[in-house]
């Protein structure tokens, strides 16, 4: 009866690639879900006749909770097991997204997203601990690389999926995520086997917990309610205020509890810091991108939903393209100077999408989201796999969730931040037109703020890529050498 079981055992050389397998649903899982909701946004803002604010938070809401939570569940998946937890993450997500679908308002469809992003939470925390686990050092590039290909093409099918769903219902939106993800909860407790043992130490840090959540949940909803409300307000001023508070204790009761929620300890190692870093710079300089082109699309051009993702599948083709490629030259020379390059490939970009007005031809437009897209390729699998070899075997868990948790940390800013910029000086009208995606008989004259506004955003966002571009070559020349040996030396023990 065991020979019959589906995979194969832990210690079977294609083990690693039944891993990947999994982890790559898990990918799946989640740009797709991503890119069918932001194509759907304008028709939810119809059909559940939503404000801005709310419209904007059910995007929000599952990003602060995979983020703020996916540090606890790295730690969790260290002391109790990676399998479980993954394999949890894809029934939880099944389950709310199946809620999320028969939601009649906004208020519990954010709820319905909270309990998505717990269910994401847990796929992302054990994601990449789970593939570094399982494959050599030496590979860890292709196989991240893979990873990301597989989200690229994620990105493709998610906004182009997303227009033909709305077509029946934005319901279907969410209920189509539903079966991937039973698939996922079926793979993955067949094949994936448990290959680290758990820590001993099983304490947890609530103080760490509790500072973290209400931290950065009151951080970004004071900034992106100030850019659509008003910066004078009690109700933007006070959670940023608290946020002020938090964040910075939650640095100092991760430096005093014994057993801290975020090791401090991995930063000790420069390569492990540099590439969290620029983890972090790039989810604030790109994650946005798609947010404010498909208000571009859909919004300023008046495309429909199908043409919007149509219109933005060359950002996800770049990456398609360059992310293997990438990953192999990484596991071969480095991961330093091609993930620095990467992010200045990105930044050129969409520094060049400054010129972009409702008049541009889309070949333009197609090729400046190309050639983003291949920056972003060439960034994410070399600086993911830098990372995880930096670390020892019994801390990959934390290491994995570290670096969700400030991408995931960048990702949210970056959605409040360019938010603010974006809706400075426009009209509520014009707004309201442009995010509900009927600006058919608006005239250029009256989106000319908007326009603007998108060529300061890019700006910004250029400037970002930059700074991460600079922070990327602050890793040692030869990171994964000594790191590597001693990460490898610890997995014998």
């Amino acid at each position: 009866m065991a020979g019959r079981r589906i995979g194969v055992s832990a210690d079977h050389e294609h083990y690693k690639w039944w891993a990947l397998s999994c982890t790559s649903l898990g990918m799946l899982l989640a740009t797709v879900n991503s890119g069918t909701l932001v194509i759907a946004l304008p028709n939810l803002e119809q059909s559940l006749g939503v404000d801005l604010l709310v419209l904007v938070w059910v995007i929000l809401a599952y990003m602060i909770a995979s983020t703020v939570l996916v540090l606890a569940f790295g730690r969790l998946s260290d002391v109790f097991g990676r399998k479980q937890a993954y394999v949890a993450g894809f029934a939880i997500f099944s389950l709310a997204s199946l809620g999320a679908g028969f939601a009649s308002g906004g208020t519990d469809l954010i709820a319905w997203r909270i309990v998505q992003g717990v269910g994401a939470a847990l796929i992302f925390a054990n994601s990449s601990a789970l593939v570094t686990d399982a494959f050599p050092r030496e590979q860890l590039g292709i196989a991240m690389g893979t990873n990301v290909m597989v989200a690229a093409v994620g990105l493709v099918l998610g906004p182009v999926l997303g227009g033909l769903l709305v077509e029946i219902s934005w319901k279907w939106v969410f209920w189509f995520n539903v079966p991937l993800g039973l698939l996922g909860t079926l793979w993955g407790s067949l094949v994936l086997r448990e290959l680290v043992r758990p820590e001993g130490e099983r304490s947890f840090d609530w103080a760490g917990t509790i500072a973290m959540v209400v931290g950065l949940t009151g951080l970004t909803y004071g900034i992106s309610r100030g850019g659509l409300v008003g910066w004078g307000d009690a109700l933007t001023l006070v959670p940023i205020a608290v946020s002020l508070v938090l964040l910075p204790a939650f640095v100092l009761i991760e430096r005093r509890v014994a057993s801290p929620l975020l090791d401090l300890s991995l930063f000790a190692d420069r390569g492990f810091s540099s590439a969290t870093a620029a983890s972090f710079v790039a989810g604030l300089s790109r994650f946005s991108l798609t947010f404010v082109f498909v208000l571009y699309f859909q919004g300023a051009l008046g495309d429909d939903p199908i043409l919007a993702g149509v219109k933005l599948a060359p950002l996800a083709v770049g990456m398609l393209i360059s992310s293997p490629l990438a990953g192999r030259w990484a596991d071969r020379h480095g991961a330093r100077i091609l993930a620095a390059l990467g992010l200045v490939v990105s930044g050129a970009g969409m520094a060049g999408m400054t010129v972009l007005d409702t008049g541009t031809p889309y070949a333009l437009t197609a090729a400046l989201l190309f050639v983003t897209g291949v920056g972003s390729g060439m960034f994410n699998s070399p600086n993911t796999a830098a990372m995880m070899g930096a670390v020892p075997v019994h801390r990959r868990g934390i290491a994995a969730a570290t670096r969700m948790m400030l991408q995931n940390t960048g990702s949210v800013l970056s959605i409040a931040i360019l938010l603010a910029i974006v809706t400075n000086a426009v009209p509520k009208e014009t707004l309201l037109s442009i995010f509900s995606g009927l600006t058919s008989g608006v005239s250029s004259a009256t989106l000319a703020p908007f326009i603007h506004n998108l060529h300061v955003a890019m700006w910004v966002l250029a400037a970002t890529s930059v700074v991460g571009a600079a922070i990327s070559l602050l890793r040692p020349r030869h990171a994964h050498g000594q790191v590597g040996e001693l990460a490898v030396a610890d997995a014998h023990r």
